[in-house]
């Protein structure tokens, strides 16, 4: 016999996933996860989802980024070829602002785009739920919510009448 990881249950409308993520939430569920079609407004409070870091993280290597693009134009020009041009005198920090924003942008760009998929855990080509018929409804038109073997709360029995008591229908084990 397989080990259970994950219950997956499913609903009829997104209003009855988003009462039930409330649910499982209150009842001390933490590592459960709902699928939907489309984003589901408010989806994020009803899990107890934290903010993402995505955003510090990105500004932290803006702000890294802007003063490595100033740090080297003022070494460039004012120590390794302290070349006088137009009068202007070695470290004419106006310049410095274009090449420096462009920096910013592109490494800001790059970090958030990997730092996205890092966080979130992607590219995953394969997943557990992937071997549920009923999950490939997600794509299309089904509303479910999955809950991990992993999490403290989890006792078959229990998880099981917990979304049924919720409204989920079709609860199913994956093992």
């Amino acid at each position: 016999m397989k080990k259970t990881q994950y219950m997956i249950a499913e609903f009829e409308n997104p209003a009855e996933l988003l009462k039930a993520a409330e649910k499982i939430r209150d009842a001390g569920y933490k590592k459960f996860d709902c699928h939907s079609p489309f984003p589901i407004h408010g989806m994020d409070d009803a899990m107890g989802m934290k903010r993402s870091p995505l955003g510090w993280i990105v500004g932290l290597v803006a702000v890294v980024a802007v003063t490595a693009g100033v740090v080297l134009q003022w070494w460039t020009s004012s120590v390794a070829y302290p070349i006088v041009i137009a009068g202007k005198p070695f470290f004419s920090y106006q310049a410095y602002g274009p090449v420096a924003f462009a920096i910013m942008v592109l490494t800001s760009a790059f970090v958030s785009l990997f730092g996205m998929l890092a966080l979130n855990k992607l590219p995953q080509f394969y997943h557990r739920l992937f071997d549920s018929d009923r999950f490939g409804k997600v794509t299309d038109d089904g509303f479910l919510i999955s809950v991990e073997a992993d999490d403290p709360q989890f006792d078959v029995k229990k998880t099981e009448d917990l979304l049924k008591q919720v409204g989920g229908k079709n609860v199913e084990i994956i093992g």
